[in-house]
């Protein structure tokens, strides 16, 4: 199926998302890379050490949960914009996002845009909290926002409310 559609099934995207413990502690990371490619950025851009790739990076990227911190560097140096970052710490209804956009216009925070799941489907509304786009992320912003919890396995990207129009 993956291989056809380019769309993970729900089976691959739970391996790759931390157990639900660990999402309502806080950030962490969300490395959703489903194929060996010659890669590393995720792996060089963390601060932590969090990623590794080793020594052969047409490997898969592994996440340590446990020294992830959710700090988002990786986000935007993923070139096939496959991290995002995953927090269920400030809510019990609602989980934060931060996600890799880079459609113009950017939106804005406060702004209600449209979530999407993995094969661009609409599937919810989203509020945008926040929007980074400092000259480190090499023209990649990232973008924060707030969905409701039960979309935290669904939900991938977003579209804005004049682009739903038009």
């Amino acid at each position: 199926m993956f291989e056809q559609t380019g769309v993970a099934t729900r089976e691959m995207v739970m391996e790759k998302f931390p157990p639900i413990e660990r999402i309502n502690k806080g950030p962490v990371a969300v490395v959703e890379c489903y194929q060996k490619i010659p890669c590393n950025p995720c792996q060089t851009a963390c601060p932590f050490g969090a990623i590794q790739i080793g020594e052969d990076i047409n490997e898969i990227p592994r996440r340590d949960e446990a020294v992830c911190t959710g700090c988002g560097v990786c986000v935007a140096k993923c070139p096939g914009l496959s991290i995002m970052i995953v927090d269920g710490s400030k809510s019990p209804d609602t989980v934060e996002f931060r996600i890799p956009y880079e459609f113009l216009p950017l939106p804005a925070a406060g702004e209600r845009v449209v979530g999407l799941d993995r094969a661009g489907e609409p599937i919810c509304a989203a509020t945008v909290k926040k929007v980074m786009n400092p000259p480190a992320f090499d023209r990649t912003p990232v973008i924060t926002l707030e969905v409701e919890r039960k979309y935290l396995y669904e939900f991938r990207n977003f579209r804005r409310e004049a682009e739903a129009r038009g």
